[in-house]
């Protein structure tokens, strides 16, 4: 085996088929340390067995669509995993039972599929973060930093929008801040968050965090997180225009999984944010 060989990082893809998957094939196989060993789709999938390159769209890799994530698990030094709540949960016992370590972008999950992943974390590494770009990752750090700084006195929303095939709302990066202002404040999110105002539902209750959901388009992800006083309003913001942002830090979650202890990880310790 070449150095180089060695040095690759083998990077498997569960649901290669979806628009992150896709994604995530094109930009590994363009990827200077990582090189694509397999992918993964659910058992109905159309695309069992088409080659991954050609459902990339970027030439034939000699690679099929499998029906099972085993053997993509088992090839892998990590596996990228941007599927279904439950399909995620069962992905976590396969990266303990194999070592492999897994990258997980799915959001929507509830607190037993949390907790699937939490308990494979003890036996392997996992980077778990509703949003693996840089600027959101940032945009968490901010937010946080900001909560702290302005008193109850500032109301805080969270704003997002997605595109029209999203199924989860609000966003698990929208709750991902919507917690970190949490954090902020010290407070227990889940008794400040409100996720939802129809009809008469009276003065907003004050050290509230709301949420606002917007659906339509092809809007890759949009969020800002607001806090707005009387006669003052201060806004963070941040817009995705392509996927491709997400793929970019799945990939540079991977490279920096590498030789990592079992553990549950953030792209906060992947970009070195925790300070």
């Amino acid at each position: 085996m070449t150095a180089g060989a060695m040095n690759e990082i083998r990077v498997g893809i569960a649901g290669c088929a979806g628009r992150m998957g896709r994604m995530l094939l094109r930009q590994t196989v363009g990827h200077g340390r990582c090189v694509v060993v397999g992918g993964s789709e659910r058992e109905d999938s159309d695309t069992i067995g088409r080659d991954l390159g050609e459902l990339a769209g970027i030439g034939s890799l000699g690679l099929a669509v499998g029906r099972d994530p085993g053997p993509v698990f088992e090839a892998a030094d990590v596996v990228l995993d941007f599927t279904s709540p439950a399909a995620t949960a069962c992905h976590a016992g396969l990266a303990a039972a194999t070592g492999a370590a897994l990258v997980a972008g799915t959001t929507g999950l509830d607190g037993e599929q949390e907790k699937a992943i939490g308990d494979a974390s003890a036996k392997t590494a996992i980077v778990r973060a509703a949003n693996m770009s840089v600027g959101v990752n940032l945009l968490l750090a901010l937010t946080r930093r900001v909560a702290a700084t302005l008193g109850p006195d500032f109301d805080i929303e969270v704003l997002e929008m997605h595109h029209r095939h999203k199924v989860d709302a609000p966003s698990g990066t929208a709750l991902a801040l919507g917690r970190a202002a949490a954090s902020g404040r010290g407070v227990d999110h889940d008794d400040m968050a409100d996720r939802g105002r129809d009809g008469i539902s009276g003065e907003r209750r004050r050290g509230a965090i709301g949420y606002a959901a917007l659906r339509g388009g092809n809007v890759a992800g949009e969020h800002a997180v607001i806090f707005a006083a009387d006669d003052e309003r201060v806004e963070l913001v941040h817009k995705a225009t392509d996927r491709e942002i997400f793929a970019r830090g799945a990939l540079a979650a991977a490279v920096w999984l590498r030789g990592k202890p079992p553990g549950l990880y953030s792209m906060a310790d992947v970009l070195d944010l925790r300070a």
